[in-house]
């Protein structure tokens, strides 16, 4: 028996800016795109990866959600502390400069850690802290 990871969710409250995020910027394929009234829900992945997936979904989509849970998440997605998602790049400089060429907010630039990663971070355009490894 094997149990592997197969999907990964991000809030988002701009649908298409996180989309050119993780599309454009990261090179991840999109592999479903849904709407629902105002909602939608995209799926994004590695060609590499293909039981993988990253759905960017609507943060408050939950109709179980109280207003007071719902301004919660508001609040902590602008400052960037709702959400994140570690990826792993085969060339973290390179990535990092495509990644920073796209405008994204830079959080820290490549560098060596004490705990023996190497690594960079950028926010997306939800305030989602994205951590990129080089992958060894």
């Amino acid at each position: 028996m094997s149990v592997i990871i197969c999907h990964a969710f991000l809030p988002t409250d701009d649908p298409d800016s996180s989309l050119a995020f993780y599309r454009d910027a990261l090179g991840f394929e999109v592999r479903n795109d849904v709407g629902y009234g105002t909602m939608r829900w995209i799926t994004l992945g590695s060609s590499e990866q293909p039981h993988t997936s990253i759905v960017l979904t609507p943060p408050t989509a939950d109709p179980g959600l109280t207003e007071d849970e719902r301004r919660t998440i508001a609040e902590l997605m602008a400052k960037g502390s709702y959400a994140s998602i570690v990826l792993g790049a085969s060339d973290l400089d390179s990535t990092f400069e495509r990644v920073q060429a796209s405008g994204a907010e830079v959080v820290q630039e490549p560098a060596d850690q004490p705990y023996g990663v190497r690594d960079c971070a950028f926010r997306d355009p939800a305030g989602n802290m994205v951590r990129i490894n080089q992958l060894t």
